[in-house]
């Protein structure tokens, strides 16, 4: 394949019920090439599955398939003109931080309110009727997702997951992972008050296509849960990365992504969800031992 045949991303993408979980909490988005007019759109959304979130598995749902309809209207901005010309980088940071968050959290509550109205549950007639936070709560869940045009890397998440990227040079890094972690089972939430605060946002301009990252991978909290310590998950992701950047290691790892993340959710018991996107190409990572001997001799 020549490399203008190549596919500017790869994707995987694999989700895995938790044990004795009844109903799989997690969904997920993996789509589109990274290409100017097909954005790169990865998610991963986690409902939280209690009796008081009863319906978190469509409120998972809904964050999905709204935060890929955001993305795609927001890379739309980001290459088309505006009445002052192409919008500025600046522009796009500003609406990235701000205005996606409003949009997208109200967009998800209009969506989960009006599925309450078609599907409202049976309740006592003589009872108070359930106020509007406590609709929203049945339906609370967390959410991971990120957006590659040619122009710009973005990144968002509210309440508990990872963004694990991998740089051109190797280095990892998780740069949404919050300042402390939560406490107990408590998480932010699209159902919680002004959710659209909480949402942590990483921006990051593509200055050349082989300077951005080459592994991008969303998970659930079911895959970090499953290791002992922090340095046993990012083992996993660097793990990732070497096999993915391997010949035929795609194809390799797509086989064995389903037995790994059941045996992760062996030892978490929840669900666990795992996108990835990795830029393959000669600038992708070589660990053959001929480039080690090469980087050894520079």
């Amino acid at each position: 394949m020549s490399a203008s045949e190549r596919p500017l991303w790869e994707t995987l993408e694999h989700s895995v019920r938790g044990v004795n979980k009844q109903v799989n909490q997690d969904w997920y988005v993996a789509e589109g090439s990274g290409a100017d007019g097909d954005p790169l759109i990865l998610a991963v959304a986690d409902g939280h599955g209690s009796a008081v979130h009863a319906r978190s598995h469509i409120g998972a749902r809904c964050a999905i398939d709204l935060f890929a309809a955001q993305t795609r209207t927001f890379a739309e901005l980001a290459r088309s003109e505006g009445p002052d010309g192409a919008h500025s980088l600046s522009w796009l940071m500003n609406y990235a931080r701000n205005e996606l968050p409003r949009q997208l959290v109200a967009a998800w509550q209009e969506s989960v309110l009006a599925h309450w109205d078609r599907h409202p549950e049976t309740v006592d007639p003589a009872a108070e009727p359930p106020r509007k936070g406590q609709k929203l709560l049945l339906y609370g869940a967390t959410l991971v997702g990120a957006v590659l045009t040619p122009r710009m890397f973005a990144a968002w998440q509210l309440g508990d997951g990872e963004l694990t990227v991998i740089d051109a040079d190797g280095a990892i890094a998780l740069p949404l992972a919050p300042v402390e972690a939560d406490l107990g089972d408590e998480t932010e939430s699209l159902c919680s008050r002004q959710a659209w605060k909480m949402i942590r946002v990483h921006w990051a301009p593509v200055v050349a296509r082989d300077r951005t990252p080459r592994l991008i991978a969303l998970s659930t909290d079911g895959l970090s849960k499953s290791f002992a310590s922090d340095e046993g998950f990012t083992q996993f992701m660097t793990g990732l990365d070497q096999r993915l950047s391997k010949d035929g290691g795609s194809d390799d790892v797509r086989g064995a992504l389903p037995g790994w993340l059941a045996e992760a959710a062996r030892y978490s018991g929840d669900d666990t969800t795992l996108v990835a996107a990795r830029r393959p190409g000669p600038d992708a990572a070589d660990h053959s031992p001929a480039a080690e001997r090469r980087r050894s001799d520079a």
